[in-house]
């Protein structure tokens, strides 16, 4: 059995894994995203300056990741006990689809605004950089109001919650589940290698990416439209006018993304789980 590790524990392992995966996959979530802007693949920029934006990713990467580390684990260690489960382990899918849930949501503070920028500067607008994109918003503030400037840095914010909820939903219980398999493989009593939770997490973000790739989709249109827009406006706009084929656009980068991004992320995170767990 292996017990969830302490809070610094997951706040430096998250870092270190969110900063591993989004600048190794980088250029896979640009092709992605230019895949799903509305104005096109080429026009967004197609296969050149894929590593526009990549500013943003780096300065939201370790915080977004160790917040999301740090509410998981300590949510599940609060919740197990009360569902008769003292260890990771053996804890109920349900935990970890709560558990799970609200660390996105924590996470998501640090990842909206990031993300805003970094798609922005992905799909050529603002001159295509990130501190380009970020200096446009933040204008906002002198020439519309604070208020203005906030709803901007968190447009998406809704939908993008949406998103990450229903894919944390479905991976995480799946990569405890397959690392609880893989325990009860081993006769040592430790935990599953780096390499094993990479694999698991490898499968698990694959079937998330392609099953959530619609709501992907919509948050990406949300982001980079030129004026608020509501999510249903969204929606019934690409339903209408460009039918079901659209809501999978960018499937096969994000699936690919997503899966090696799983290996990647994953796998640093129980790594450095590991090799903090062995230190006296």
């Amino acid at each position: 059995m292996s017990s969830s590790p302490s809070f610094q524990t997951a706040l430096i392992a998250g870092g270190i894994a969110g900063t591993t995966v989004d600048l190794s996959l980088f250029p896979l979530d640009t092709l992605k995203t230019r895949l799903q802007s509305s104005a096109g693949f080429f026009a967004s920029g197609g296969f050149s300056g894929i590593y526009r934006g990549i500013g943003s990713a780096v300065v939201g990467s370790a915080p977004g990741a160790a917040f999301f580390f740090c509410t998981y684990e300590s949510c599940k260690s609060l919740l197990a006990p009360r569902h008769g489960a003292a260890s990771s382990s053996g804890s109920p899918a349900l935990v970890h689809m709560l558990a799970a849930s609200l660390g996105e949501i924590a996470a998501c503070a640090i990842r909206v605004p990031t993300e805003v920028v970094k798609q922005r500067a992905q799909a050529g607008l603002h001159g295509g950089s990130s501190a380009a994109a970020l200096r446009a918003i933040l204008a906002l503030r002198s020439s519309q109001g604070f208020g203005s400037m906030w709803r901007e840095l968190y447009r998406g914010w809704g939908i993008t919650v949406f998103r990450e909820v229903p894919f944390t939903v479905i991976q995480f219980p799946l990569w405890e589940a397959l690392k609880a398999w893989g325990r009860g493989r081993r006769t040592d009593g430790r935990d599953v290698s780096a390499l094993e939770s990479g694999a698991y997490g490898s499968l698990a973000g694959g079937i998330a990416a392609g099953l959530t790739t619609p709501l992907d989709v919509l948050k990406t249109r949300v982001m980079l439209s030129p004026e608020r827009v509501r999510v249903s406006q969204v929606f019934w706009q690409i339903a209408r006018n460009e039918g079901v084929r659209p809501f999978f656009a960018g499937i096969a980068p994000r699936i690919t993304w997503i899966s090696i991004g799983g290996a990647v992320f994953l796998g640093s995170y129980q790594w450095v789980v590991n090799t903090m767990s062995s230190i006296p």
